[in-house]
């Protein structure tokens, strides 16, 4: 059906011309913006957006925690790499658009928490509110007629329930009308304060991580079996301090890694080398005490010195000796060969400044065990993560290494922009393939290298958060203030007795809930009946003691 053509859904606004409408200025829109920001919806709003700001710290390497992996994305993409940094991708959790959100957000929460402990403070001292007028308006609504007799025998009414709620946990109060007296109950209280703790305790996470994160820090550390580790920023392969940190904070504790244990899946043909067990068997040594045999296990770090140290991961380090054509050594160490994949194929780099005719250079892999690659024909892979069949292969180079420049380098990279290949693919001379006790000749007479073994290295993450306590305490108020808001019933129950002209009592009972209440009904159905029941029993007590 078609509406008349004069039908409208509302009537227009009314327009006073002599109403004008005031310009907030700037204390106006100050205020408005502060109760903008401090409101709970902005709060959850802001909450959302730094878990969504978070995202990127998992999606890209971050220097705090793994300086390597941002290396290597740099190396891996060169042309989307520089738009990230200038994004500040890899250092998202000090970036300035997260720390905006970070403070915004904790603003908002103490504006939303110091005014409802303000009100929920006033609320806890005022007394229960009147009954209302019409009970049988209310949920869980019923009356009782207490006859006259029971009425002047018994104890007061009002009185019994008022004993009957308080044992029920609820805060009372007496109210008296023309015809009737009252009881007014309410528990409940507790479910606000468990919303306040949260959101405190929320505060207080927020807090204490950033304060754990100034004056903490992270460090990574390869340590080869059989070597130490001592606790000082120069000892670090790449340290990371919060932005107060003190260096003079750090304990001087030293940690030889003795052995590193490993096991492989070696029954279950569909799972092959995969790793079961990782222990890193070290000796710790302490200012002022005795050192201490410990283990260090994936997720299982060890506490020292007011840090944590965790099991990151491990490959193998080959004992690396190059001679001269006279036979003298011009270089011997145990070369790190970082792993590239779950067999352990390594990709290492030797750099020899001194000592020969020439800078030399040498890039190769490491395979534990030795095997065709099954991605790229004629080329050699690892086929299992342990020593079964050791092999390292190099590329060499000769000419400058870059090194006499001034400008740090990667350890674990080689600039070749300055140096010719001598050895390799695109040479005459293959590449050196060397297994461990075993000695090659380098190409053009430089000399000899060798590989006289191999170890294994572990990599070890040194982690100190003086706040952890607090965000364990924070973490466990957060969760024991939402069961509490979640699961504790606030409600209002009304007790009242109505005088009637015949000497009798109308009892009337009823309740109100503030959010969803189920149990209500029968919370009210049962102060009810322990109300009856001990107004009988004090009745029959009555005309006992009378007879």
């Amino acid at each position: 059906m078609s509406r008349p053509s004069d039908h409208i859904d509302s009537a227009p606004p009314r327009e006073d011309p002599n109403v004008v409408q005031p310009k907030l200025g700037f204390v106006g829109w100050s205020r408005w913006f502060w109760r903008q920001l401090t409101s709970m919806r902005t709060a959850l709003f802001l909450l959302l957006l730094l878990a969504i700001a978070a995202v990127p710290g998992s999606l890209v390497p971050q220097r705090s925690s793994d300086p390597n992996g941002v290396a290597n994305y740099f190396t891996e993409h060169p042309d989307i790499a520089p738009l990230l940094d200038k994004l500040q991708a890899f250092d998202v959790y000090t970036s300035a658009w997260f720390s905006a959100i970070y403070l915004l957000l904790f603003v908002s929460l103490i504006g939303c928490i110091i005014p409802r402990t303000k009100h929920h403070l006033n609320a806890l001292r005022a007394k229960p509110p009147r009954t209302p007028v019409r009970l049988t308006r209310m949920a869980g609504f019923r009356a009782r007629l207490l006859p006259a007799e029971a009425a002047a025998d018994g104890a007061e009414p009002i009185e019994a329930a008022r004993t009957v709620l308080r044992k029920a946990g609820y805060r009372v109060a007496v109210y008296q009308d023309a015809n009737s007296t009252s009881v007014s109950a309410e528990r409940g209280y507790l479910r606000e304060t468990g919303n306040l703790v949260f959101h405190t305790a929320l505060v207080g996470v927020l807090f204490a991580v950033g304060f754990g994160g100034g004056l903490g820090f992270t460090g990574q550390k390869i340590v080869i079996e059989g070597q130490s580790f001592v606790n000082s920023i120069p000892s670090y392969n790449s340290f990371n301090p919060g932005r107060f940190f003190n260096s003079d904070s750090l304990i001087p504790f030293s940690i030889r890694v003795d052995k590193l244990d490993v096991k492989y899946e070696t029954e279950n043909k569909n799972a092959l080398g995969t790793p079961l067990d990782y222990t890193a068997h070290v000796t710790t040594t302490e200012p002022g005490q005795a050192p201490k045999k410990q283990t260090i296990k994936v997720n299982e770090p060890l506490e020292i010195g007011g840090t944590s140290v965790y099991l990151l991961g491990n490959a193998y380090a080959p004992e690396v000796t190059v001679r001269d054509p006279q036979g003298k050594i011009v270089f011997q160490d145990d070369v790190v060969f970082r792993s590239q994949d779950t067999n352990n194929t390594s990709l290492g780099t030797i750099k020899v400044p001194d000592g020969l005719a020439q800078q030399v250079g040498m890039t190769g892999f490491f395979y534990p065990t030795k095997g065709d690659s099954q991605t790229a024909a004629g080329a050699m892979a690892s086929i299992f993560p342990d020593l079964r069949d050791p092999l390292v292969t190099l590329n060499v180079y000769v000419g400058s290494l870059g090194l006499d420049d001034g400008v740090p380098q990667n350890v674990y990279s080689l600039n070749t922009d300055k140096m010719k290949q001598v050895a390799g693919p695109g040479t005459a001379t293959k590449s050196l393939e060397i297994a461990p006790g075993q000695t090659v000749q380098l190409p053009d007479g430089l000399g000899t290298v060798s590989v006289d073994g191999v170890k294994r290295y572990v990599g070890l993450d040194i982690h100190s958060d003086p706040a952890q306590g607090w965000v364990l305490l924070f973490a466990i108020l957060i969760f024991g203030g939402l069961l509490t808001a979640l699961f504790v019933p606030r409600r209002r129950i009304w007790v009242k007795a109505v005088d009637n002209a015949d000497g009798s009592v109308t009892l009337e009972y009823a309740g109100l809930a503030r959010g969803e209440d189920p149990n209500l009904e029968s919370a009210i159905e049962t102060i009810a009946e322990q109300h009856a029941a001990g107004l009988t029993r004090s009745s029959a007590r009555t005309r006992t003691e009378n007879t």
